[in-house]
């Protein structure tokens, strides 16, 4: 499959590498640390929250006066006769795994920007902002024929790789895309599942076309020993179709001419659309992460510092 020119492009409908490297800077006032502002979706309910880096055991020593009660090691106090508390050091760095959706049902945007636009610089600003604070970043890139894989490194040169792969693989899109493979989300979620480990920051942009049940099991595996944030990204036109709408539409392979004036069309459409939602938010509150929605109308980094809780700090 070739890659789209988009050299004369709108940024809103394909991105580049440099594009994507430029956002880089004004995500500085992001964080995914443990701590977040108060009205940030990632500080809500207790179960949502990140549990953020680990702890390295570094040393026994006496107690003294002011240490928490909670790091006495009671087995080397009875044997020694003397009080000793276990000392913890936050871990240097961890893995972050981001999943990039760039598959051609994301080739869409009735707003502004098209759903893959929106996804790929989120996944920029994030991965940009991981690495500034000294964590390791990589993950997947995947559209309808493949899957990129880059494992989670703290170098910038990894970094630009990754960026370039979101580019390349969102330029790959365009309106008659016949994909000839078959890569469905619960593909990549199984990957990322095998490489993570534990204790890693997951986070998933996609719409979340073909959840399932099996989708469900691999979201709860990779929840249960990581922190995982998913960002759904939405349009407004798949909430509430015009009734007077009427186009062609293609899953790539078949055409198909789309009569919005059926209701019982209509109808179909929202409800597909609302049963997913309804499952995400489901698992959000059953398996305890945050979900945090992303839409076509506004920039991504506007999203992102509206969801962090954060105002202003823009360069």
């Amino acid at each position: 499959m070739s890659q789209h020119d988009n050299s004369t492009q709108d940024p809103r409908i394909y991105v580049s590498a440099e594009q994507l490297r430029r956002l880089g800077p004004r995500a500085r006032s992001l964080t995914l640390l443990a701590h977040q502002p108060a009205r940030s979706v990632l500080n809500g309910r207790h179960a949502s929250r990140l549990r953020g880096r680990g702890l390295d055991f570094e040393e026994l020593r006496h107690y003294m006066p002011g240490d928490d009660v909670r790091t006495i090691d009671w087995k080397v106090t009875a044997r020694t006769g003397e009080t000793h508390v276990r000392v913890y050091t936050e871990e240097r760095d961890r893995q972050t795994l981001l999943l990039v959706d760039q598959r051609v049902s994301m080739f869409f945007g009735s707003q502004v920007y098209m759903k893959s636009v929106v996804a790929a610089e989120a996944a920029a600003l994030v991965a940009q902002r991981v690495l500034a604070q000294g964590d390791r970043v990589g993950g997947f890139v995947f559209g309808d024929d493949s899957i990129a894989e880059h494992r989670p490194q703290r170098r910038a040169v990894a970094l630009n790789q990754f960026l370039s792969s979101v580019a390349k693989a969102n330029n790959m899109l365009n309106a008659d895309l016949r994909p000839q493979g078959s890569v469905e989300l619960n593909d990549v979620l199984q990957k990322a599942s095998r490489i993570v480990g534990s204790n890693a920051l997951v986070l998933v942009f996609s719409d979340f076309d073909g959840l399932n049940t099996q989708s469900e099991q691999l979201i709860r595996k990779l929840s249960a020993a990581n922190d995982l944030i998913l960002f759904p990204v939405t349009d407004a036109l798949a909430k509430q179709l015009p009734p007077t709408m009427r186009a062609a539409i293609s899953d790539g392979n078949l055409q198909a001419d789309f009569d919005a004036r059926n209701p019982a069309l209509r109808a179909r459409i929202k409800a597909t659309f609302l049963d997913r939602v309804k499952d995400l938010e489901h698992w959000s509150q059953r398996y305890g992460f945050p979900l945090a929605p992303l839409g076509t109308q506004v920039p991504a980094l506007d999203q992102l510092m509206r969801l962090f809780g954060l105002r202003g700090g823009i360069g």
